[in-house]
């Protein structure tokens, strides 16, 4: 039960501008959901994504069932993600 991972660009972008430990450590961490994605993903309230909490940074994550695919659309800091 593999899920692919796809980043959305404004991902890799923000990813680009972080120290490189704490970009490592966010990447290491989503992939890790490849495995078993719903250990660590909740629902996000509202929309059709689900959040993956890395630290002081939240995720938004869709999935796409069928083809098994885990699309990161959105990262940011904690306190700017939700305002979005």
């Amino acid at each position: 039960m593999s899920f692919e991972i796809e980043w959305h660009p404004s991902v890799r972008r923000f990813l680009r501008k972080l120290h490189p430990q704490v970009s490592k450590r966010i990447v290491e961490k989503i992939k890790s959901l490849q495995e078993n994605p719903f250990r660590f993903l909740e629902h996000y309230e509202g929309d059709d994504y689900y959040k993956l909490r890395i630290g002081d940074y939240r995720a938004l994550v869709d999935v796409d069932f069928k083809n098994k695919i885990l699309i990161i659309q959105v990262l940011d800091k904690r306190s700017r993600i939700y305002k979005r």
